[in-house]
This record gives structure tokens, sequence and C-alpha cells, in this order.
């Protein structure tokens, strides 16, 4: 995978929330288009966009996109709506980042899970990993996820 594609209402403010917040910081790739081809290609007439670059994790780049035009609808997915999909970030220690997320007052959802089979959930090889769902400033969906400690 190269990277991933975020539509956001606001570049800038996104760009220091996820470097703020999720510490994915720009690495000074910063693209600007108002071009047909491009246009044609992502299937909007006149586009105008701008986007910004930062590397999430080993090797995968989180591309944040602002458009200008045409003008985005607020985000109003649900998880369960076909083509909603959400970004999940790897923590050591999903407790303390719950913690911090509270502190600093970004929207959790709500506390974390452990899935653990029985009570509706068939966890199987994810049992034992704990899972938190949190909203961006667009109320975009992203999870925070902790693998178990597994016996060697």
């Amino acid at each position: 995978m190269n990277h991933i594609g975020v539509p956001v209402s606001d570049l800038a403010r996104s760009v220091a929330w996820y470097a703020d917040v999720l510490g994915i910081v720009p690495n000074g790739v910063t693209i600007s288009a108002t071009n047909p081809a491009i246009g044609a290609v992502v299937e909007l007439e006149n586009p105008s966009m701008r986007a910004s670059f930062a590397l999430a994790g080993d090797n995968v780049l989180l591309e944040l996109i602002q458009y200008d035009n045409p003008r985005p609808e607020p985000f109003a997915g649900r998880n369960c709506d076909v083509g909603v999909m959400h970004l999940c970030f790897e923590v050591d220690d999903l407790d303390a980042a719950h913690r911090e997320l509270v502190r600093r007052g970004v929207h959790v959802n709500a506390d974390p899970v452990v899935l653990r089979d029985g009570e509706g959930v068939e966890a199987g090889a994810l049992a034992g990993t704990k899972i938190l769902y949190l909203r961006d400033p667009d109320g975009i969906q992203l999870e925070l996820f902790e693998l178990p400690d597994r016996p060697a």
C-alpha cells in the first residue's frame, strides 16, 4: 500500500490535529491541483484541491485532502454504511491513550473494549485485543488497537 487519502474540510486544522493528537507529522510533501485530467480521474468537474502527506507507521502515507471546488458535504457516514472506512492505528497502551484523548477533549465514542469470546463476540485470534473508536475534527471515525501480549 502506498497511501490512504482522507478528504477533510480544513486542511490546516486537520494537519495540526493529526500531528498533535496522533503524532502523524507531515513529511513536507504537499500538492495542489486544478487540472481537468485529474478531474476526470476523480470524477469531479473543475476540481480544485490541496493535499498534505504524512508518514503513518513505517511505510504508509496518510494524504489529507481539502477540496475547495466542488465544496464538500460534511461527513455523515456511519460505520455500517457501505463505503465508509476507518483508519486503525496500533498503540502499545490503549488505556493510557484513552486517558490522554479524554484529557485533550477528543471525541471518544465509548470506553475501550476488550475482545473476548462470549456475550455476542467471537474474537478468535483477536481475543484479548483492546479497541477504541474516536473521531477527528470532521467526525471521521478512527480506531486505536492494542494487541494482547502473546506467550513466545
